[in-house]
């Protein structure tokens, strides 16, 4: 079994920073890549950024310059640091896990969202 679970997220004025985490827990033999995902309310889900297990990393136009996100492999932990955070940031923020089980098995499992809202 594997549990991904979230945290950070809140009320931040527009300019303010704020970052996630997101630690996976569980039978795991190791952790190949982690998604950041964010839906607003009425708009499609967003793949805002990706780490792999060796810290390369890959980021939406639209969040370029302003997140980073990084792994603790030791930790089993990712982080979404967001900086310059903007309205538009404003969004349910999701990690979603792909890994490997003990028993060889690939899983993938998401945490529950952690809600962003980002105010004038």
């Amino acid at each position: 079994q594997v549990q991904v679970a979230g945290s950070g997220g809140g009320l931040v004025q527009a300019g303010g920073s704020l970052r996630l985490s997101c630690v996976v827990s569980g039978s795991i033999r190791s952790i190949n890549t982690m998604d950041w995902y964010r839906q607003a309310p009425g708009k499609r889900r967003e793949l805002v950024a990706t780490v792999t297990s060796t810290g390369s990393t890959n980021y939406a136009e639209s969040v370029k310059g302003r997140f980073a996100t990084s792994i603790d492999n030791a930790k089993n932990t990712v982080y979404l640091q967001m900086n310059n955070l903007k309205l538009e940031d404003t969004a349910v923020y999701y990690c979603n896990a792909h890994g490997i089980l003990t028993t060889g098995v690939q899983f993938v499992s998401t945490a529950r969202g952690s809600q962003v809202t980002v105010s004038s």
